[in-house]
């Protein structure tokens, strides 16, 4: 079992102010999942910040004999090409949450670095279980790295990134898109990255915040479908993944109150031993969703400015 961790005090602060603090989606079965992700959906947010970023949507071809998918793309005005991207993929269990979502991080990475985001709309589980999701996220990807040119990309300079689940699948897709060889991955940024449904690790019992156990638990079993308690490939956890060896550089962030955070300091230690440039961030007293549920948080500002470095730094190249 874990010790008990203590949340930082700003950021309990802010989490009693919003319903998401007090939610459990370990309580949730799949018959409640489509109620749920229109309440979530439908939670107020706070005022974005001005912001110069214009998106513009693509609709792409799926994977083979799926449907079609829609990317976002964020870009500044006055970013030339060819510029650097950053292929985001949204968190939300694997269950919730939507690329076409208002993310004001996009706009503002679009903005401060310079490059070109693009958001992938990938489908959920449990109605679409592995490998549905990663193959949507693949072939997204496979089409901005072939229309390089076209969008005004950098093909060599395309980082990818996620937070949560959505970290979980950028980790699946570093390790795919290595496999595959058909489109280089400058940079992973994993942020709280969900990559082991085994539940097993100390902090996996800790009594969290925003994201339970329980809501692991949940979100695994949608994600894996009839894969679940069998043998799971490494693309679907990363965690399982026996070769790290050829993956891009990473940074992950985590924070001491999440149940991520053993798995995600494994990672990186397991990156690190296979000769990936790896940097690992945890931050104390910090639960899932931290820097974006209490956003003027001291622990949350340092988060977002050791993000915003390593991404000016992936994508300056």
């Amino acid at each position: 079992m874990a010790a008990p961790t203590k949340i930082d005090p700003e950021v309990a602060a802010a989490l009693a102010q919003t319903p998401i603090g007090s939610m459990d989606f370990g309580t949730l079965t799949y018959a409640d999942l489509p109620a749920m992700r229109e309440q979530m959906s439908a939670l107020p947010r706070p005022p974005a910040p001005p912001t110069k970023t214009r998106y513009e949507d693509h609709v792409v071809p799926g994977p083979d004999g799926d449907p079609d998918i829609t990317l976002r793309m964020y870009r500044a005005p006055g970013t030339t090409g060819p510029a650097p991207a950053l292929y985001w993929i949204h968190g939300g269990g694997y269950i919730f949450g939507s690329a076409l979502d208002p993310d004001v991080r996009l706009s503002r990475w679009a903005e401060q670095l310079g490059c070109v985001v693009v958001s992938v709309e990938y489908r959920l589980a449990p109605e679409h279980p592995y490998p549905a999701p990663l193959e949507d996220c693949y072939a997204g990807l496979r089409w901005t790295y072939g229309q390089a040119a076209t969008l005004g990309i950098d093909p060599q300079h395309i980082a990818i990134g996620g937070a949560s689940a959505g970290g979980g699948l950028a980790a699946g897709l570093a390790l795919l898109a290595r496999d595959r060889g058909e489109v280089p991955i400058a940079f992973q940024l994993l942020i709280y990255p969900m990559i082991d449904d085994r539940n097993a690790t100390g902090s996996s019992h800790l009594d969290a915040l925003v994201w339970s156990r329980g809501a692991n638990d949940l979100g695994w079993r949608a994600y894996l479908g009839c894969l679940a308690g069998g043998d799971i490939p490494p693309y679907a956890a990363a965690a399982r993944a026996t070769d790290l060896a050829g993956l891009p550089p990473a940074q992950i962030t985590v924070g001491t109150c999440d149940v991520f955070r053993d798995e995600d300091i494994e990672y990186a230690a397991r990156l690190l031993a296979a000769g990936v440039p790896t940097e690992l961030h945890v931050y104390p007293g910090a639960p899932h969703g931290f820097e974006m549920l209490a956003p003027d948080a001291g622990v949350s500002q340092r988060c977002r400015r050791d993000i915003d470095e390593a991404l000016a730094r992936a994508l300056r190249g």
